[in-house]
């Protein structure tokens, strides 16, 4: 169906610059994607880990002139901050908060990478009004990513024809997609990336070298650890809050994460969804439909 396109103000997100002659060689030790892959024409989504190897952060790394930058939730931007402060050490790196600089926005709709000049592809890169636009590097689908200076305002988006839409068009987009949203659907110093999807969203990287929490991610993905999934679900009934039980046959299966309407996302226990055998869990008297799908983007 076709789409009209549009832009939706994304306050809740922050930036965070990181400058200095030792800032690509500080991340790459730190982060799950390789930073190799930043140049001005791409950016990588990645993830910030424990040393036991369980989600801590997660971001969107892209190169805005001399400095990279952190598209990161900008309410646990100070907590990112601090981690990152405290590897520094003797690099020669700095850290800011762009937040109040610039605003971020993601537009949607058909053809809205050509808007922009971009190719159809995750990361794609091009500078814009002094800022950047990316196609997201999780899933193309998501469209495009606008890092815009606040002195410019929204006039640069509506002279493409872009007009504004709520928030709720965006969030019905993503959880259709099966694309977390930070700590709304993982657990900090709980979740494990291979659970997550991350490889599927292109956000680690097995062959770069060492990073915080490789061992774990590497040891699970390689020996077939993994005992839950997040996927999406489809809701029969009263929409469960983010944190409530799913059961089947009265024996735990899962836990929802965050939902809108009829389609939300759960972390599910494998050996329980093995034993539904097609039935639903259920959250007290909603019936949770697992989509079993291979997720990542198209």
């Amino acid at each position: 169906m076709t789409q009209p396109a549009s832009f939706v103000p994304l306050p809740a997100r922050g930036l965070i610059q990181l400058s200095g002659s030792d800032a690509r060689d500080f991340l790459q030790g730190l982060i799950s994607n390789d930073i190799a892959k930043v140049r001005p024409e791409r950016a990588i989504y990645a993830a910030l880990l424990s040393p036991q190897g369980k989600f801590l952060h997660d971001f969107i790394v892209a190169s805005l002139g001399d400095v990279l930058v952190l598209d990161c939730e900008r309410a646990r931007l100070g907590d990112l901050g601090q981690r990152l402060a405290g590897y520094r050490l003797r690099a020669r790196v700095e850290l800011a908060d762009a937040s109040d600089d610039f605003r971020l926005v993601a537009v949607l709709g058909d053809d809205v990478h050509g808007r922009f000049g971009l190719p159809d592809e995750p990361g794609a890169c091009a500078a814009f009004t002094g800022g950047l636009a990316l196609v997201d590097p999780r899933d193309r689908r998501l469209g495009v990513r606008v890092i815009i200076p606040v002195t410019s305002g929204t006039a640069p988006l509506t002279a493409l024809g872009l007009t504004e839409a709520p928030f709720d068009r965006y969030e019905a987009l993503r959880l259709s997609l099966g694309v977390p949203d930070g700590s709304r659907d993982l657990v900090i110093d709980k979740a494990i990336l291979v659970e997550s999807n991350f490889e599927a969203l292109n956000g680690v990287d097995f062959a770069k070298g060492c990073y915080v929490g490789q061992e774990l991610t590497a040891r699970t993905k390689y020996r077939g650890l993994a005992k839950r999934r997040l996927m999406r679900v489809r809701i029969e009934g009263a929409t469960p809050a983010p944190g409530t039980i799913l059961s089947i046959d009265g024996k735990e299966a899962g836990e929802m994460r965050t939902a809108m309407s009829n389609l939300g996302l759960a972390l599910v226990r494998l050996d329980r969804l093995d034993e539904a055998s097609g039935a639903p869990l259920m959250a007290g008297a909603t019936q949770v439909w697992p989509i079993i799908d291979e997720p990542g983007p198209s």
